[in-house]
C-alpha cells in the first residue's frame, strides 16, 4: 500500500508534464490569417488610382512577344492606361504559347503594318532555320537599328 505522501508526489510528477500556462510555459503561437487576393486587388486598383490610370474598353486580346521567343496571351483583359506616366496595366489570365502557335492570328493584326510584319516573319523564319523547331527565337544585333538621336530631348522640346 502506498502512503499519501508517495501518492501525491508522483501527482505532482504527473501534473508538470500537464501545465497550461503559467510562468516558464510556451505561449501559444499566434493563429496567421492568409490574405485573400481580394484584399490584393483592392490595393493595386487604388494605388492605379493615384497615378490616374483610365480603363480602355473593347481589348478583346493582349499578345506580348518575350525574348525567349514564347508569348504571353491574355484573352478578354481588363485593361488600364495612363499616359501621362507612360502606364499601362494588363489584368486576366494568361497563356504562355510558342510564337509558332500565334503566329497566324498575329500576322492578321499586323496587316496594316507593313514593316512590323517582315520583321515578325523574319525573326520566325530565323527561329526556324537555326534550331530546326518552329518557334525558337535566335536573337540577331544585325535587325536592331542604331539609336540616332535622344528622344528624350526632342519630346522636352515639343512641351
Amino acid at each position: 500500500m502506498e502512503s499519501r505522501e508517495d501518492k501525491i508526489s508522483r501527482l505532482q510528477a504527473q501534473a508538470k508534464n500537464v501545465r497550461m500556462g503559467g510562468k516558464g510555459t510556451a505561449r501559444r503561437k499566434k493563429k496567421t490569417l492568409h490574405k485573400t487576393t481580394v484584399t490584393d486587388e483592392k490595393k493595386l486598383q487604388q494605388n492605379l488610382k493615384k497615378v490616374g490610370v483610365n480603363a480602355i474598353p473593347g481589348i478583346e486580346e493582349v499578345n506580348m512577344i518575350k525574348e525567349d521567343g514564347k508569348v504571353l496571351h491574355f484573352s478578354n483583359p481588363k485593361v488600364q492606361a495612363a499616359l501621362s506616366s507612360n502606364t499601362f496595366t494588363v489584368c486576366g489570365a494568361a497563356e504562355e504559347k510558342p510564337i509558332a502557335e500565334m503566329l497566324p492570328s498575329l500576322i492578321q493584326h499586323l496587316v496594316g503594318n507593313q514593316q512590323d510584319m517582315a520583321n515578325l516573319r523574319k525573326t520566325y523564319a530565323a527561329s526556324e532555320n537555326a534550331s530546326g523547331t518552329p518557334g525558337t527565337i535566335v536573337p540577331s544585333n544585325e535587325d536592331i537599328p542604331e539609336l540616332l538621336e535622344n528622344f528624350d530631348e526632342a519630346s522636352k522640346d515639343e512641351v
